[in-house]
């Protein structure tokens, strides 16, 4: 049995929380894509784990894989294992020796391109995961199972320290330091080679996987961020740089893609929309300084974001800063159910509308004086659309608690706004959030109790 649980709108929709709901039925969670800029946040026991790289699963005592859609950064991986150990844990963490590895020159390049570009992509987390992706695409990549072979990961090592200290030098304008030195980083990394060695961590990804399930064992695939800014389906170029839906699931772990389909898909919706970034976003309420474009936002509805911010806690956990909020975005919803072929969702942060009067949804888009229930194939068309909406009345505020009780606990009026993004999507609800906890999630479904 295998279960794919997939953002279906710009990231940050609470796809941990769910993971960390069926993380029970998984006896193996994998991540497919990504690197250790997808932080999720897990509670077991109890216990708070913040993770950005280790798949949620392995605080459950799960096997946690880091598929070769992964890009992986060492120090970043030995710091969470080491950290999981030090409250107590064992983590079991296998790397794919096909996965790339993040290396400090990445982090530095990472930098001087994000000053390059200014605004005219999606900015990043300045942790790498771009360059190396780009060494990927460029096949100048180092993987997993070249530390393992001293001499081979030598001699990609000087080739690609060589191109991109040049990169650094003629095209940022940046002071090659030690991130650039070859004997330094060759030393450091055959460190993190010996350790993965010693604790027998590297495997072949899609052959591990397949013996796992032909022993009968669950699989759950864990993605991060979300569809809308998947490198080929999203708002390029405000995208990251892997597939984050669920098509990168077998091409992130080689498994066939069969094996994908024939099980669960879980897109996750909050049930607003949130950004962190530039660009366009048709529903978005009131502005941020610094994001939002020029001639975009509606400055009119200042008040409205500034109540849904503080409701749902739409500020960045380090600086502070606003994130752009919107209502939900149905067009980009119904982009995200044919990309990943959905077959239950999982709709979060319910709770942070209740109050309102109204709640409002962008059902579709009007452009060219066309109506269209889709996002077009361009950011910049996308810009171009204007929304025409469907309100709903709103809902009185409830207490959490009211999950043991069942969806039919919740007011009326709420179960009207569920009803109609399901049956627009024509995809059955499998779980409803209605606080942060994981009590206070409403499941309807458990896809591992479903048939294959």
């Amino acid at each position: 049995m295998t279960v794919t649980i997939v953002g279906s709108q710009l990231g940050d929709e609470g796809k941990g929380g769910i993971v960390d709901l069926y993380g029970d039925g998984a006896d193996v969670v994998v991540r497919y894509q990504g690197g250790d800029n997808a932080g999720h946040t897990v509670v077991h026991q109890g216990t708070e784990y913040k993770l950005s790289l280790v798949p949620s699963g392995v605080v459950r005592g799960r096997t946690g894989v880091l598929g070769n859609g992964c890009v992986v950064n060492p120090t970043t991986l030995f710091e969470e294992i080491d950290a999981l150990k030090e409250r107590g844990l064992d983590p079991d963490v296998r790397v794919s020796a096909r996965a790339h590895v993040i290396l400090p020159y990445h982090r530095v390049l990472d930098g001087g391109e994000e000053a390059a570009k200014d605004d005219l992509a999606a900015g990043t987390t300045g942790r790498g995961i771009g360059p190396t992706y780009e060494d990927k695409a460029g096949r100048r990549g180092i993987r997993v199972g070249d530390l393992l072979d001293p001499s081979v990961f030598r001699t990609r090592l000087e080739y690609a320290v060589e191109h991109h200290r040049t990169v650094a030098e003629e095209v940022y304008g940046i002071e090659p330091g030690d991130a650039f030195d070859v004997e330094a980083l060759f030393e450091r990394y055959q460190s993190f080679a010996d350790r993965l060695r010693r604790e027998e961590m590297v495997v072949n990804c899609g052959e591990f996987l397949a013996e796992q399930r032909a022993a009968g064992k669950s699989l759950l695939f864990e993605g991060a961020q979300g569809t809308a800014i998947d490198i080929d389906h999203g708002i390029y170029p405000y995208v990251t740089s892997s597939n984050t839906t669920a098509t990168g699931a077998p091409a992130g772990t080689g498994l066939a893609p069969a094996v994908i389909g024939d099980g669960e898909i879980v897109g996750i919706v909050k049930a607003y929309l949130s950004r962190v970034g530039t660009g366009p976003l048709p529903t978005e309420l009131g502005s941020v300084d610094g994001q939002t474009p020029p001639d975009g936002g509606r400055p009119e509805h200042a008040e409205l974001a500034t109540w849904i911010r503080d409701e749902g806690g739409e500020y960045g956990t380090v600086t502070g800063r606003p994130r752009r909020v919107g209502w939900l975005d149905m067009p980009m919803l119904r982009h995200a159910t044919r990309v990943n072929g959905f077959t239950g969702l999982a709709i979060n942060h319910l709770d942070v509308l209740a109050g309102l009067d109204s709640v409002t949804v962008g059902h579709a888009y009007e452009l060219d004086g066309e109506t269209i229930e889709t996002m077009p194939p361009t950011t910049e068309r996308w810009g171009e659309c204007s929304v025409i909406e469907k309100t709903f009345d709103g809902w009185e505020p409830f207490d959490p608690s009211v999950a043991d009780d069942g969806i039919s606990a919740l007011p009326e009026n709420a179960r009207t706004y569920l009803e109609y993004i399901s049956d627009e999507l024509a995809v059955p609800l499998y779980a409803v959030g209605i606080g942060p906890g994981r009590s206070e999630t409403i499941v309807l479904e458990n896809p591992f109790e479903l048939s294959d």
